[in-house]
């Protein structure tokens, strides 16, 4: 037994509505606050790229993508554009010009996009789908929610949704993921043009978020069956991107904190994290509502929790 001191309630950084530690396959901690209990379905922010990017390795798995597949979007058929490549977007190195600012909506493009009243309300890969190129793809990391979106148009198109539908998307991530994984709270949302909104929207328990997290931890594989192809896992995981304000590495729609390079995260706005940490047979899940200056507090929160368990010997 993991001798593992967790902060007590009052320690606990801003307004933490749940903590949960599944370590060996058992949940050794649980806290909920401010209201919040094991039935809350609560939101994932940008924990839902990760989720977008499992969705994409089933698809890859399946014959239906590949990484390396371009011209993803008919309206960049006539430029540079058609040259951006789903490993590029998946790395946020797409070259789109993008702003991604949660406080100042009048430069931000992530506002203008999910709640902005412009002229693509509503279709929010279109309103990305529209930006023009500051770089040359596969040159410039930037961290972009815009990217997700169009990644999971691109997923729509690959399972032959119809225009203005959600219905292939949403069968496919429930048959394909949520189901297998036991995730009976998850709901996702979709826009008005009937497109995943990747980059934000997944709603669950604490949970269902660790089952999400035991997905990676086990290398794709749930209850035995495979759902992610081999070396899916691992790709989430390699090196594509460094976010300087963090001071955080960016692989494919996971995150890898530096003192813990083992891991992979799935992280979103207002401190919502999803820690996989396969080489301690380990997963953290932290749900809340934190002002963004707290953020680096609840991921050293998260980092002390993470090096009290001890690595598995032989762990991959």
């Amino acid at each position: 037994m993991v001798s593992v001191s967790f902060p007590a309630a009052d320690a606990l950084v801003g307004d933490t509505l749940a903590l949960l530690a599944v370590h060996d396959g058992t949940v050794v901690h649980e806290h909920y606050g401010h209201g919040a209990s094991s039935e809350s379905t609560l939101i994932s922010w940008s924990m839902a790229k990760s989720i977008t990017h499992a969705l994409v390795g089933m698809a890859v798995g399946d014959g239906l993508l590949s990484i390396e597949d371009t011209h993803l979007i008919p309206e960049w058929e006539n430029d540079e554009r058609s040259t951006i490549s789903l490993r590029h977007l998946l790395a946020m190195s797409s070259g789109l010009a993008w702003v991604e600012d949660y406080v100042d909506d009048s430069v931000s493009d992530v506002i203008e996009m999910l709640f902005g009243d412009g002229g693509f309300k509503g279709d929010h890969a279109a309103y990305v789908i529209n930006k023009p190129l500051e770089a040359t793809p596969g040159n410039l990391y930037k961290y972009s929610s815009g990217t997700t979106n169009i990644v999971a148009k691109v997923l729509a198109r690959a399972l032959s949704e119809k225009p203005g539908e959600s219905t292939a998307v949403s069968t496919y991530m429930q048959t394909r993921l949520f189901d297998p994984l036991g995730m009976t709270s998850a709901v996702a949302k979709f826009d008005d043009a009937g497109t995943f909104i990747g980059s934000s929207f997944v709603y669950a328990t604490a949970r269902d978020f660790a089952k999400f997290g035991a997905l990676y931890l086990n290398d794709g594989v749930c209850n035995g069956v495979r759902l992610l192809p081999e070396g899916w896992v691992a790709y989430a995981g390699e090196i594509a991107g460094h976010e300087d304000e963090m001071n955080w590495d960016y692989g494919a729609h996971w995150w890898i904190p530096p003192s813990d390079p083992k891991s992979i995260v799935a992280h979103g706005y207002q401190g919502q994290l999803i820690w996989v940490a396969p080489h301690r047979n380990l997963i953290l899940v932290r749900l809340g509502i934190t002002d963004a200056e707290f953020g680096g507090a609840v991921r050293d929160q998260l980092l002390n929790i993470a090096l009290q368990f001890p690595e598995v010997s032989g762990a991959r």
